[in-house]
């Protein structure tokens, strides 16, 4: 299990994007559950107000977000020089899945993205870190290894 409190890298792309999404969930996400719950205790009995459950639910799964998100960005190191002589955060990779031979570009992030975004605390992420072009790098999965290939580097 990795250590929470360690220094991670983002490009200054991704650390503004979790900036901005902190920053929503604090203020009008935080209106939003706030006046949930005060609606929902107008209902009356909170003992069997599954409205009620549900508000304080939402709170605090959007209170977890926003504990692990302050976590991230307080320790975090903005790349700003990125290399595409090996795999680092803010490539973007071509991966050649050796087994159904097709290939892929993915972008090399420290938090989750969208679809075509690999994570550095993913599986693949971690074995694809610090590959160079032609390089190979297995991933043990439940259905088996894995195999892909470096094909590419690019910012």
């Amino acid at each position: 299990m990795t250590d929470i409190h360690q220094q991670s890298q983002m490009t200054r792309e991704e650390y503004d994007h979790l900036k901005k999404e902190l920053e929503i969930l604090k203020t009008v996400r935080r209106d939003e559950v706030s006046e949930k719950i005060r609606v929902a205790r107008g209902f009356g009995d909170l003992s069997e107000n599954s409205e009620y459950d549900e508000a304080k639910n939402d709170q605090a799964q959007l209170e977890a977000r926003i504990a692990r998100l302050d976590e991230q960005l307080k320790n975090v190191t903005i790349v700003d020089h990125i290399t595409t002589d090996y795999v680092v955060v803010g490539t973007k990779v071509t991966l050649l899945d050796e087994e159904l031979g097709e290939q892929q570009v993915y972008k090399i992030a420290a938090s989750a993205g969208d679809d075509d975004t690999i994570t550095t605390t993913s599986p693949v992420g971690m074995a694809i870190l610090g590959k160079r072009v032609g390089d190979e790098a297995i991933v043990k999965a439940p259905v088996g290894e894995l195999k892909f290939k470096i094909m590419h580097i690019d910012k």
